[in-house]
Order: C-alpha cells, then structure tokens, then sequence
C-alpha cells in the first residue's frame, strides 16, 4: 500500500484520480482549500463520495500557506504526491493574475519543498497544453520549444516545469510533468465548455461560441487522463543518457525529470463538439458566434508517443462516448 498525497483532491481530476488510487489498494491524502472559483457544493459533493472510503484521509488547507504545507509533509511519511491543485482557466487569468501567483507558484514551490526535505519517491504534477501557446506545428510535442505562452496561467504552468527541473537537478527528485489537453467528463468544472453548453442549452439560454465555432480542441476523456496518470506514477524517471546539452531535448533531462502529452491525438472542432452535445441532449442550441478571445489558441493536438513508448498507453475515448456520459451524469446530479 503506498501513501500517495493527492492536491487539489476535491477538484475535477483530483476526484477522479483519488477514487482511482483508492480502488487499487492505496492509502491516500488529498489536500484541497475548497475555494470559491466555481460552485462550492460540487466539490463537496465530490468530496462527501471519496469519503466513503476508509483509507482516504482530507486535509483543508491552501498550497500558499507554507506551514500548513510543511506540517502536511512531516506528519506524514508519502511515497508518491500528485499536484494537482492550481488555479485554473486562461480567461480568468486576464483579470485576476494574483491568483495564479499564490497558487500556481508561491504553492508549487510549498509543494517541491515538502517532497525534498521528506524523501518523496516521485513528484508529479500537472501541466498544460496551454504551455504550446504561439507554437503552430501539429501536433504539439514534448520535444518543442514552449517559450511563447499567451497567457499568464500557461506561463506559470511552463514555470513548474522549469521549477521541477530544478529541483530534479540540485536534488535528484524525481519529477514528472503531465500536460492535459481540455479534461472533460463527469464531475467536470462548471467554467469548461462541455459544462457550460449543457447548461445553457437545457436552460434555453444562448451560448457564446468562439472564434466563430472554427477552434479545434484535443478533448481528452477524465478516465484516460487518471489512466495516464496512474502508469506515469510507476515509471519514476531517471537520467536521460541520451541528453546532450549541445543539442538539448526539451522532453528529458540529464536529471530524473520528464514532460509527457495526454491527449487523445484527435482534434474536434468546436462546432462539431456542440453538435454532439445538442445530438444527445435532443436540443438545438442557440449560438453566439464570436471571435478568438485573448489568450486562445486555435487548435491544440497531442503527440502522444512517447507516453506510448514509454507506459503503452494512448487516450482513445470518443467524444461521442464521452459527452453521452456527461451528460447522463448532469441529467442525474442537478435532476434535469
């Protein structure tokens, strides 16, 4: 049994992830602050189900808080820790830009700490495929160059990266990143498009379609992303003897540190995405078409290879498929 520490546990991924984790025989921690961004009662609900579970144990508490972080690690002996807390969205960063500091880096930092100075076997912890911003070469790769976010949530995301190596580096913790391409599923966030269209269209409200409909999105089904998540955490990484600082891979590292793509290597384009959602919801939505909003990318695609070469696994869940169970989820969670 290890003793894995999941942040952000009452979180979308977080959820999944922790049931996962349990299912299989671990005991696991999960860490969450609960705060207000989207609707508090869901993460609750959420919470109150991975509760059920003996061998899961909450702790409240904010990653920018640097003694109850400290506190968290030294009570506690973790084998493996997933961080998975952050403030999330590219549009809310526009405008709340503090929030992704505290979070994403004065949290990160509480979080690479605690691993270093207790013995954590493997720190992992999530990126974005955000980090891709201006890059236009498809389908996104771990072995591109990422220097060119367009959004302050991208730019702290490829700062863990950096801030992972480092500590890879100095200190031999093994660290890998996973960059999630658009999450969606049941107990998904209520900011997230395929959230935000079934409301609207069951409640008969326009919605606000960007870019005029022609954006492509690598949707990724929840139960691929914790599938990756779960072979990634026992492939703890190594040095790269490959590496050559002459010619230096952006995807390894002569330290124990490693970027891997989860995505499901199959753009939608966002039309298409409404019309699967307004197919099983047996409703035509009404649409606001408007243009690429600030800090938007127009496509985003996976190369998955090296998750597949490495841990023999590539997200495949239709979106079809997908869709039909989220909402099938909503329909019973909010009665509609």
């Amino acid at each position: 049994m290890k003793k894995i520490l999941v942040t952000g546990a009452a979180g979308f991924i977080g959820f999944h992830l922790a049931l996962r984790l349990l299912k299989e025989g671990n005991a696991v921690w999960g860490f969450d602050n609960l705060n207000a961004y989207y609707d508090v009662a869901l993460k609750e609900a959420r919470l109150k189900i991975i509760e059920n579970n003996a061998h899961f144990h909450f702790v409240r508490g904010d990653l920018a808080d640097r003694a109850a972080v400290e506190k968290l690690f030294a009570e506690n002996n973790f084998d493996v820790v997933f961080n998975l807390a952050a403030q999330a969205g590219v549009r809310y960063s526009l405008t709340n830009p503090h929030a992704y500091i505290e979070s994403n880096l004065v949290g990160f930092t509480n979080i690479l700490e605690g691993c270093r100075h207790n013995n954590v076997k493997h720190l992992l912890y999530a990126s974005s495929s955000s980090v891709y911003g201006a890059n236009t070469t498809m389908p996104f790769s771990v072995h591109d160059n990422v220097d060119h976010p367009l959004s302050l949530y991208a730019a702290t995301k490829k700062a863990n990266e950096l801030m992972a190596h480092t500590y890879a580096s100095l200190y031999g913790l093994p660290c890998t990143g996973l960059r999630f391409f658009t999450v969606y599923g049941p107990w998904g966030r209520p900011d997230m498009a395929l959230f935000l269209f079934t409301r609207a269209i069951l409640e008969n409200r326009p919605i606000d379609v960007f870019n005029n409909g022609n954006m492509k999105r690598d949707f990724t089904y929840i139960d691929d992303i914790v599938e990756g998540l779960v072979r990634v955490m026992d492939k703890t990484p190594a040095p790269d003897p490959a590496w050559s600082g002459t010619a230096p891979d952006p995807s390894s590292s002569f330290a124990p540190w490693r970027i891997y793509n989860i995505g499901n290597n199959s753009p939608v384009k966002l039309l298409d995405f409404i019309q699967a959602i307004e197919k099983e919801l047996g409703k035509t939505a009404v649409k606001n078409f408007l243009p690429l909003q600030p800090g938007d990318v127009p496509e985003t695609r996976a190369n998955v290879d090296d998750l597949m070469k490495d841990v023999g696994f590539c997200p495949a869940t239709p979106v079809s498929d997908g869709i039909k169970r989220f909402v099938a989820w909503y329909r019973e969670y909010y009665k509609f």
